[in-house]
């Protein structure tokens, strides 16, 4: 009956949907069957990569006790790295921050193109790659614009680009679309579409969350290296406590994540927050906004700290004041600021994680790579710092950002000069009625 059912329904059908059905059996392939070959095929398992040195020097510990050692060896050689790079300044740093961009949008392209066996998929990884140039055009060229103003307007090559800068990335981004439309196989299609999306949010998720990064990084290097530090400093903790204490099993994306490393890791993290911004709070080559001297033709990193910066007093809840046995406490602001930091890096960094366990569960692979032995890939290690990224990035527009005097100054300079006379006279006339331009000339 319900055979019967089908072949009527098939006979009513509308031509175009005849039409259909009939091209889908093209080449003995019906719809079924294509999403069916669409199906993620699980990649070879990953081999053990550490290096034999460790192997040799490990081989009389358990596989648990092992995977510790390696564990650290490895994460401190990756801190001295981290402090290296600091050390090296703020272009070494953003020149870091893409490496890091290519690198994990590679691991995440990889793993589609194997899984999803793309190989036979006309222009998949050079269109993939061709989207993260014009990608990466659009947001760096952004950022010129808007740290570099003056040196872009003083080279006529980069104020022409600068002025049509939208209107390029936006035809370099159509030309790939155009390229992908032209590449659509028939007997591809459906997968065709699958890497389309999987490349766009690839995109999404690594390159515009990096790019938050770099604009973190020119508010002040503290601003990049206290939420990074937090990450890392959580991510450590969290690991130590579950691997000595832990007991309960946390989340079933990943069985290994237990309440005890959660909780443990959270108020480790509130502490070492506190205690690095102390530190950090008293240098200004840290809380200096990084910006471009046109003098020297180079970045600079010398201001006069805010009040962020400077130590204030803060009287002490009573509750707290019976049990410490003091009054006030002298601290810097930014420091407050560092425990909404730190809570976020402990509470809901750690869903970045899980989010990226989730993913490589559905895929059935380990980790994104292995890169770095013990760790897996660079994707691995940054799955949270990325989520960490945007918060700062929101955190500072919402609570910190002020206008910025130097920024309106330049674009003032650029104007002509009736504007600028307009500008000024609109400007006199506003401090007059407000007073303030009145005392000031009677004080001189």
């Amino acid at each position: 009956m319900t055979e019967l059912r089908q072949r009527s329904f098939r006979e009513d059908a509308p031509p175009e949907d005849k039409e259909l059905e009939s091209e889908a059996k093209i080449d003995g392939e019906t719809a079924s069957d294509s999403e069916s070959r669409a199906d993620p095929v699980p990649p070879p398992t990953s081999v053990d990569d550490t290096p034999e040195v460790l192997n040799r020097a490990l081989s009389n510990l358990s596989s648990r006790w092992k995977n510790w050692w390696v564990r650290g060896i490895l994460t401190l050689a990756m801190i001295a790295f981290f402090f290296i790079i600091i050390y090296l300044g703020p272009m070494v740093l953003m020149m870091i921050v893409m490496c890091v961009q290519i690198k994990c949008f590679h691991e995440i392209i990889t793993i589609g193109y194997n899984v999803y066996h793309s190989y036979d998929l006309p222009w998949f990884r050079t269109l993939s790659w061709y989207f993260l140039l014009c990608v990466n055009y659009f947001f760096y060229g952004e950022t010129v614009t808007d740290y570099f103003f003056t040196l872009v307007q003083r080279e006529e090559p980069l104020r022409i680009l600068s002025k049509y800068h939208r209107f390029i990335s936006f035809t370099l981004y159509l030309t790939g679309f155009c390229m992908f439309v032209l590449s659509l196989v028939k007997k591809h299609y459906r997968l065709q579409f699958y890497m389309f999306g999987w490349t766009h949010v690839t995109l999404l998720i690594v390159v515009t969350q990096s790019h938050l990064v770099i604009h973190n990084l020119f508010e002040g290097m503290i601003w990049f290296i206290v939420p990074i530090s937090c990450v890392i400093c959580n991510d450590i903790m969290a690991y130590m406590f579950g691997f000595f204490f832990g007991r309960t099993p946390l989340i079933k994306l990943s069985p290994k994540k237990t309440w005890e490393g959660f909780i443990g890791g959270f108020f480790a993290t509130v502490v070492f927050g506190l205690l690095l911004s102390y530190v950090m709070s008293g240098y200004r080559c840290f809380v200096c906004p990084v910006e471009y001297n046109n003098d020297t033709n180079s970045f600079t990193v010398d201001c006069e700290p805010s009040d962020l910066f400077r130590l204030q007093e803060y009287n002490i809840p009573g509750v707290i004041q019976s049990v410490v046995g003091w009054k006030t406490v002298r601290m810097y602001p930014f420091q407050i600021h560092s425990i909404a930091l730190s809570t976020f890096a402990s509470l809901i960094g750690p869903f970045g994680g899980f989010f990226a366990s989730g993913f490589k569960r559905a895929f059935k692979i380990k980790d994104f790579a292995n890169t770095i032995p013990g760790h897996g890939g660079i994707m691995d290690r940054f799955d949270c710092q990325y989520l960490m990224a945007t918060f700062v990035n929101v955190y500072i527009a919402s609570f910190i950002r002020g206008p910025n005097p130097s920024k309106l100054i330049q674009q003032f300079l650029t104007l002509r000069p009736d504007q600028q006379l307009h500008i000024f006279n609109t400007l006199k006339s506003h401090l007059t009625d407000k007073g303030i331009l009145t005392s000031a000339l009677e004080d001189e």
